[in-house]
C-alpha cells in the first residue's frame, strides 16, 4: 500500500508545482469568436494536458467545469495512478482535494503555471486577454483562427497564451501557455460546451438559452 501511494503523491507533487521556463470569402475574427466566451455563463470542457519537468513529459486528461467570477473544478481523469483528483479554484486562489486531503496551493498570480490551471487560464486568455496575434492556420486538418493573448501580471513574467479557434463555431482545438516565450503547457482539447451564452440585451437578467 505503502509503495502504491508513493506514485500518485510524486505525480501530485509536478502537478501543483509551477512548470517553469523561460483571399477567398473573410471568416470570423477574433472579436467574434471571443464573444461568446467574454458573455458565457460557464463551460465545461475535457483536454489532454501536457507539460514537462525538464527530464519527461507527463500527461492527464482533465475534465474543467470553468464559471467566470465563481467556482472553478478541474478533475483528472487520468492516468489511474492520480484519476480522482480534484482543484478548487476561487478567484486567484488554487485548493487541491484528493481521497480525505484538501490542500491549499497559492495563488494564480505566480508566472509557476499549476497544470492544474492550463485550462482556466485559457478561458480567462479568451475573455480578458490583451490580443497579440490573429491569423487563420490549420491544426490537425481544423480550419482555425489562431489568436495569442498576452495575460501577464505586474508580478509576473511574460506570460502569452495562444488558442486555436474552430472557425465553424469558436470552440477550441488547441492551447498553450508559454512563459518568457517557452512553452510550459499545451492543452489538446476533445469536448466542449457552452453551458449558456447571454447577449448585451440580455445583461439585465434574462435568463439566457442554451448554446446549440
Amino acid at each position: 500500500m505503502r509503495k502504491w501511494m508513493c506514485v500518485p503523491m510524486m505525480t501530485l507533487c509536478l502537478l501543483l508545482a509551477g512548470c517553469g521556463g523561460a483571399g477567398g470569402e473573410a471568416g470570423p475574427d477574433a472579436a467574434s469568436l471571443r464573444r461568446p466566451y467574454a458573455d458565457m455563463a460557464g463551460c465545461e470542457m475535457t483536454a489532454e494536458v501536457a507539460w514537462s519537468d525538464g527530464e519527461q513529459l507527463w500527461q492527464a486528461e482533465v475534465l474543467c467545469t470553468y464559471v467566470p467570477g465563481g467556482e472553478t473544478t478541474v478533475e483528472v481523469l487520468s492516468p489511474e495512478t492520480i484519476a480522482g483528483v480534484r482543484a478548487v479554484i476561487t478567484g486567484e486562489e488554487l485548493s487541491l482535494e484528493y481521497e480525505d486531503l484538501c490542500l491549499g496551493a497559492g495563488t494564480l498570480s505566480s508566472q509557476e503555471v499549476s497544470p492544474l490551471a492550463c485550462l482556466p487560464r485559457l478561458m480567462s486568455a479568451l475573455r480578458d486577454g490583451w490580443l497579440l496575434e490573429e491569423n487563420t492556420e490549420d491544426w490537425n486538418g481544423t480550419p482555425c483562427l489562431r489568436l495569442t493573448v498576452d495575460q501577464s501580471g505586474p508580478q509576473d513574467g511574460k506570460i502569452l497564451s495562444t488558442v486555436w479557434l474552430r472557425t465553424e463555431d469558436g470552440t477550441p482545438v488547441r492551447g498553450e501557455i508559454a512563459v518568457e516565450d517557452e512553452i510550459i503547457l499545451t492543452a489538446d482539447f476533445t469536448e466542449f460546451l457552452f453551458y449558456d451564452t447571454m447577449d448585451a440585451d440580455d445583461q439585465a437578467g434574462q435568463e439566457a438559452s442554451p448554446a446549440v
